[in-house]
């Protein structure tokens, strides 16, 4: 079976599927989520830099054709520095 590939909408990075974090529209309330749910979809690389140009440049909520809220940027910079100090240990 071809592995699943996808493209980070900040960086353009292409690798597989699990390279990234997902981020959903869910249908049909239009809520914008992580990692769960039917939807639309962006996908973004687990990086600082990544996150901040997303951010500043509004590219998942071009994406995902919807409004992403605040607190969704703040669990994806939470997300990031767990894993990056467990990378560190």
């Amino acid at each position: 079976m071809k592995p699943n590939y996808r493209r980070c909408i900040s960086c353009r990075k292409v690798g597989s599927k699990d390279e990234f974090w997902r981020i959903v529209r869910v249908f049909p309330d239009g809520k914008v989520q992580l990692d769960q749910g039917m939807g639309r979809s962006a996908y973004i690389c687990p990086e600082t830099s990544c996150l901040q140009a997303a951010q500043k440049k509004n590219r998942l909520g071009r994406s995902l054709h919807a409004s992403v809220p605040e607190a969704l940027y703040q669990s994806l910079s939470q997300r990031l520095a767990r894993s990056n100090t467990q990378n560190q240990i």
